[in-house]
């Protein structure tokens, strides 16, 4: 059992990374672009960084934010914002502008760090003065042995994470310490994490994912953490195998990309030595999931989190059983959920409803918006807005989202199982189904495909094979070829901006 999952009374993060540190003062924590931080080396920086950030008038509550491509500046934000009790602000550095300016007012940050890659965007976003390059938080503290720094309270805000809502004002959604030390914990005891491990981060430390599940569980269990200061295929592969990496975490299209790399140019990278591949934000279509393994000799592990509770459902390291096929997992350590019907009754095993979770890491409120909260909250459970149901063994699985349903003629249609149907044609690499406007029906599903590398596949090609695993009504019969799909600012397909572009086609036929 590692120390991580003897559940030790730390209040923060900072106190968890800490024991971690003292048990292995000089091993690598963090390796970033041929550099190396020993633990005993990043809790200096931290400890500075938190004296400089109480130097400039961060106290216990207060918030400050960091606007930046991946660098272990993020994580020393996160650690020294435990330390002192503060607010910790990271934002993805793919926002825009106007993004950057609508989080840093809405959060009531004091500062905006930033890197010299967003340094303008920054400069414009931030009122004069507030914007500062985060290599500042690294110069000495000389007021440092004046400092005490206070003891924090547990179940007081820690972080603050926006949402990269498709449409309308971002959420932002505010997480406890303790939430950050629970999650940690949780998620450790289901992926077996411990000082031997090796994880690469090439998920953007502005997003939970990226931030906490991957770079912060790795730190508090003692291992290293390989930073990536972005996503790119060939990079993340030859990260895996540089560093004899143990885990890496992803999303769908991170782990499409990798394969598309290495199909198209004939390369295989030997991966043996990853044990855990975590892939989580989206469904995995099952040929996809089968050609990664025939590629690299190694399964992709489904995840299930949500920003707003972490962690839900996932594989166990070291499970005998194998997760049943279209599973996402069995419940995580700490977690509970209801599957309700439309009348809020409790679903049977078997029966389809929406999906309330709880879990190690649950969510205080979204900041500012008691509506909102009070929406998305039920008797202490989070909607999660999707759809889904167990089995009698205790696995549990997705079949859609409640906003994403596609009611055609008064029946439902679920985009994942068209997409997933699509998927299985030789000539298909990519698919996402929307739902478009329609005269007679109300709505009609609409599928846009991005083809295999070389392949001619034609909608009538798909019609033909979507007719023999779908119902008739479920089958799109309009198609619209893409090089690739729109992303959103966490890798996941942007389907707002898809029906976008079908209200864009439609005005020009009505126009």
């Amino acid at each position: 059992m590692t120390a991580a999952n003897a559940n030790p009374p730390f209040r923060t993060a900072y106190e968890a990374l800490l024991a971690a540190a003292e048990r292995n003062p000089r091993k690598v924590a963090i390796r970033f672009e041929g550099q190396d931080l020993t633990y005993e080396r990043l809790l200096a920086l931290i400890d500075n960084a938190a004296c400089r950030l109480f130097g400039m008038g961060i106290r216990v509550g207060d918030a400050f934010a960091a606007y930046s491509q991946n660098r272990p500046d993020l994580l020393i934000c996160y650690y020294a914002g435990a330390r002192l009790g503060a607010v910790f602000v990271p934002l993805n550095p793919n926002l825009t502008e106007s993004e950057v300016d609508y989080a840093f007012r809405h959060s009531g940050a004091a500062f905006l760090f930033h890197d010299d890659i967003v340094a303008e965007i920054a400069r414009q976003a931030a009122p004069q003065g507030k914007a500062l390059p985060i290599a500042t938080l690294r110069d000495s503290a000389n007021d440092a042995h004046e400092v005490v720094l206070p003891d924090v309270d547990a179940e007081s805000d820690f972080l603050i994470i926006y949402t990269s809502g498709s449409t309308g004002t971002p959420k932002a959604i505010v997480l406890s310490h303790a939430a950050q030390v629970n999650a940690a914990g949780a998620l450790s005891q289901m992926w077996d994490v411990g000082e031997k491990d090796v994880t690469v981060v090439g998920l953007p430390l502005g997003y939970l994912y990226g931030l906490s599940t991957a770079a912060a569980v790795g730190l508090q269990c003692g291992g290293k953490v390989v930073i990536l200061r972005r996503f790119h295929p060939r990079d993340a592969l030859e990260a895996l195998v540089a560093n004899k990496a143990t885990i890496y975490h992803g999303v769908p299209t991170m782990y499409s990309m990798m394969l598309e790399f290495c199909e198209q140019r004939n390369l295989r990278f030997d991966l043996s030595q990853v044990r855990e591949l975590i892939c989580a934000g989206a469904p995995l279509p099952g040929e996809m999931r089968q050609r990664f393994a025939d590629r690299f000799n190694r399964g992709l592990h489904d995840y299930y989190a949500m920003t707003e509770c972490t962690p839900v459902f996932g594989s166990y390291s070291g499970d005998l059983q194998p997760v049943p096929k279209k599973a996402i997992g069995r419940l995580a350590p700490g977690a509970t959920v209801r599957i309700l019907r439309p009348d809020g009754l409790d679903c049977d095993v078997g029966e389809e409803g929406e999906i309330l979770v709880r879990g190690a890491a649950t969510m205080k409120r979204y900041l500012n918006s008691p509506e909102l909260t009070e929406a998305a909250m039920k008797d202490g459970f989070v909607r999660s807005g999707d759809l889904g149901y167990r089995d009698g063994d205790g696995y549990y699985y997705i079949s859609g989202r409640l906003k994403d349903v596609i009611i055609r003629g008064g029946a439902n249609i679920s985009p994942s199982e068209v997409e997933r149907a699509l998927t299985t044609h030789p000539g298909v690499q990519h698919v996402a189904v929307v739902g478009a406007e329609d005269r007679i029906f109300g709505e009609v599903p609409v599928a846009f495909i991005v083809r295999r590398y070389g392949s001619q596949v034609s909608a009538d090609d798909l019609v033909q094979h979507a007719e023999h695993s779908l119902s008739d009504f479920k089958v799109p019969r309009r198609y619209v070829f893409e090089a690739e799909l729109p992303l959103g600012k966490t890798g996941k397909v942007d389907r707002a901006e898809l029906k976008r572009r079908l209200a864009e086609v439609g005005e020009r036929r009505t126009g």
